[in-house]
């Protein structure tokens, strides 16, 4: 759609480039003729400065260096109405019959594209759009609302609504939208970009939303809590790729009672400043603070912890590098049951690292799953009194000392009993000696048993009882292998008196195999890079 210049500031278009942006000024500029528009990217690499020019400041811009100036032109799109993108995509016979097309998933940020084969055929089949209950209009170039009523009367009963990477430019156009799909509950606006909010219609336009999804909107905090004070009925909520940096002031209304909240790739890295303002989240159950660039969880002191609600945590891919920070995990969430570390320096590369899965469900009692693998009775039996051993044997002190260092040391004690009580005379813990098993690991450049080349084994201790998903990961880390080698690009071979077994079950553990001290393990990486 073509609009008469001058647009207005704030209005969004679609670049012949491909590159969507924001009208952010709109007139001249010192020294050059006519009209400019300054304009914010979204992809900020499209950008060359933030809105200053020759040491004059035209406008700002919400990434640093995502803006530019470009002339006024007929190649920019400045979108369509929702109803005209909804019939162009599930009504017009414009596609190619041979059906394939490109989709992107809208919570992946742009980084998961699928060939959807046949989707012509699907088309064919949603002509009646009142039957429609999922809608994905992801990079559709949606930028208005349509004449009152109209939506309503030719799909009103979509549940589901994809929006991502359009072209709104304010709440208020997608509240036009949804305030006539009274039975919309899931609602996804992933790579939009937002003018400041105008209450307007909101306070009906979002009556029975469940989720909702801003990931890279650069949503502020503020904004957030001002939008989802409407949404009554929200239980989960993203904001991943927001540039998030912190989530104060609390807001004086009331928030939602959400259940799941998701900073993925965010800047929140002052723990004790995110707990204290999601607080008001009385019923929050899901936390995902990955890849936060969190370096250390703070003791939670004498105060109770605001979040006791929470069972499930994320906190994959920061940089915590102390166990202590594991310990005060149990203080602030009394009843964790499920927790994501991998990827942080102290289960990576620390001291520990090999035996991080042990340590973390000893210090955790509540824990239930761990990097998403279950943890079952006998693990955490082996693991608790792994950890146990390690305490007793490596460090000294009085009972308070290491009651101070190690937090679960007096209740795994009256659990276990102590180590010393466990051994005559005291010494090397014999449970332990008999739980631990050395398994020789071999890295192979091919399958064994094919003239394949084996280095000398490298020596690896473990538990029976290890699932053999966390035996993989023991495993990459004992040949270290490059971060670029993931998971499924491991084989695990064992040798038998007849051959060869491939251990490619992960759900079962080591001794399911019949792994015992002093057996032969071969790895093969499946990359030609390798």
């Amino acid at each position: 759609m073509e609009l008469q210049d001058p647009v207005p500031v704030g209005t969004r278009f679609h670049a012949a480039s491909g590159h969507l942006g924001t009208i952010k000024y709109v007139g001249p500029v010192d020294g050059t003729p006519g009209i400019w528009y300054g304009v914010e990217w979204d992809d900020p690499n499209r950008g060359k400065h933030d809105g200053v020019k020759d040491g004059r400041r035209y406008f700002t811009c919400l990434v640093p260096n995502a803006g530019s100036f470009i002339r006024p032109s007929k190649s920019l799109d400045f979108g369509c109405t929702f109803l005209t993108a909804l019939s162009a995509k599930y009504i017009d016979e414009t596609h190619d019959a041979s059906g394939s097309e490109k989709i992107i998933l809208g919570s992946s940020n742009g980084a998961i594209e699928v060939e959807a084969v046949g989707f012509d055929k699907v088309r064919s089949k949603l002509r009646d759009l009142d039957r429609l209950r999922e809608v994905s209009l992801d990079n559709e170039k949606v930028a208005f609302m349509d004449t009152p009523g109209q939506i309503r009367r030719s799909c009103p009963n979509v549940r589901g609504l994809d929006l991502s990477k359009n072209l709104l430019p304010t709440w208020n156009v997608v509240a036009a939208i949804t305030v006539e799909l009274p039975r919309l509950e899931r609602l996804i606006l992933n790579q939009n970009r937002f003018l400041p909010l105008d209450s307007g219609l909101l306070a009906t336009a979002f009556e029975h939303v469940v989720e909702l999804q801003l990931n890279d909107t650069l949503i502020t905090w503020a904004e957030f809590r001002e939008v989802v004070c409407f949404m009554s009925a929200l239980r989960v909520a993203e904001l991943g790729y927001n540039r998030l940096t912190s989530l104060s002031p609390k807001s004086p209304k009331p928030a939602p009672p959400i259940h799941d909240l998701n900073f993925d790739i965010n800047e929140l890295n002052d723990w004790a400043s995110v707990v204290s303002s999601l607080s008001e989240f009385v019923a929050l159950r899901r936390l995902v603070l990955s890849r936060n660039g969190i370096c250390t969880i703070p003791p939670l002191g004498q105060e109770c912890s605001p979040l006791q609600s929470v069972r499930s945590l994320a906190l994959s891919e920061n940089r915590l590098n102390d166990w202590q920070d594991i310990d005060r995990l149990a203080q602030w969430y009394p009843r964790l049951e499920s927790l994501n570390l991998t990827g942080n320096p102290l289960t990576e590369n620390g001291r520990f690292a090999r035996h991080s899965r042990q340590f973390a469900i000893a210090k955790i009692p509540t824990l239930l799953a761990l990097d998403g693998t279950a943890i079952r009775g006998r693990e955490r039996t082996d693991s608790e009194l792994f950890y146990l051993s390690f305490i007793f044997q490596s460090l000294s002190g009085n009972e308070e000392e290491i009651c101070c260092a190690h937090p679960q040391w007096t209740a795994l004690c009256n659990k276990h009993g102590r180590p010393s009580e466990r051994l005559p005379g005291g010494g090397d813990d014999t449970k332990l000696s008999k739980s631990l098993i050395n398994v020789n690991v071999y890295r192979c450049l091919t399958r064994p048993g094919e003239r394949s080349h084996t280095s000398k084994p490298t020596l690896l201790k473990t538990l029976p009882t290890t699932k053999i998903a966390i035996f993989r990961l023991q495993l990459m880390k004992t040949l270290k292998l490059p971060r670029s080698v993931s998971r499924n690009m491991v084989g695990i071979w064992l040798s038998m008196e007849d051959g060869f077994v491939e251990l490619c079950d992960d759900s079962h553990d080591l001794g399911w195999y019949g792994i015992e001290n002093g057996s032969d393990v071969f790895v093969t990486v499946n990359s030609t890079e390798q």
